[in-house]
């Protein structure tokens, strides 16, 4: 494996942002022990956008859970900004979401009852951010919402929902967005605009991206793909060099 990139200025490893090393997941089920991810080594720069495929079952979207907090890994390590994140209490992990990490999921999970302002709100409020409506209303703004600041999620398109759900994830300006299939509940013309619009965030925030999608030309505008298999990284680079 060849050397971590270090600083032309200094002798000293580049951190990435994300670091995984050795990471198992298993779960139980009635037929026994079910080996979700078997020892995935994985390091995601700062300020990259990495895509992530792999047939069904083969484990990103748990490994996707794993850097959110909203799955524990079995062993392994996984680094965030430095903060090993494995061994975190729950209130910790959702102060973590809250305040470091995005996620955008296929399924829109805003809340039904409370308009799009209130929605983009919600992780901004608990964060205990001065002005949520305004940063919020805002965030509306940059995803084309401005008009639609009052309306419930029953009342918009699913396009707009994705991108109500974008606004959320971006507003807190998370360290990494996690993206799990965001267009697939969106016909093609949406899904492309929304796709467009979140690079255009990325690119304006700075946010590192990982992007999981069964789409090899969206995989494709990412910075590196990385292919998944059986629980394992079957190819890409891991932190320099082709992993096997």
């Amino acid at each position: 494996m060849d050397a971590i990139p270090r600083s032309p200025l200094s002798a000293t490893p580049i951190m990435p942002l994300v670091r995984i090393r050795n990471l198992h997941l298993t779960v139980p089920s009635a037929a026994g022990p079910v080996n979700i991810l078997r020892g995935v080594d994985l390091d995601i720069a700062k300020g990259e956008a990495m895509s992530l495929i792999g047939p069904s079952g083969s484990g990103k979207t748990s490994l996707l859970m794993v850097l959110a907090g909203l799955e524990r890994a079995t062993s392994g390590s996984v680094l965030l900004g430095g903060q090993e994140i494995t061994g975190l209490g729950e209130d910790a992990l959702a102060r973590l979401r809250r305040e470091r990490v995005g996620i955008v999921f296929q399924a829109f999970h805003l809340i039904p009852t409370m308009t799009a302002l209130e929605n983009v709100a919600i992780p901004l409020e608990l964060a205990g951010v001065r002005d949520a409506d305004g940063r919020a209303g805002a965030a509306l703004q940059a995803v084309g919402l401005g008009h639609r600041l009052t309306h419930l999620p029953g009342q918009l398109s699913g396009g707009e929902q994705q991108r109500t759900a974008l606004a959320r994830a971006f507003a807190p300006e998370p360290a990494l967005l996690l993206a799990d299939e965001p267009t697939g509940n969106l016909d093609h013309a949406t899904g492309e605009s929304v796709i467009d619009l979140l690079f255009a965030l990325r690119r304006r925030t700075g946010a590192t991206l990982l992007l999981i999608t069964h789409d090899r030309a969206l995989a494709e505008r990412c910075d590196r793909q990385v292919h998944l298999s059986d629980g394992r990284v079957a190819d890409g680079r891991v932190d320099g060099a082709v992993a096997g």
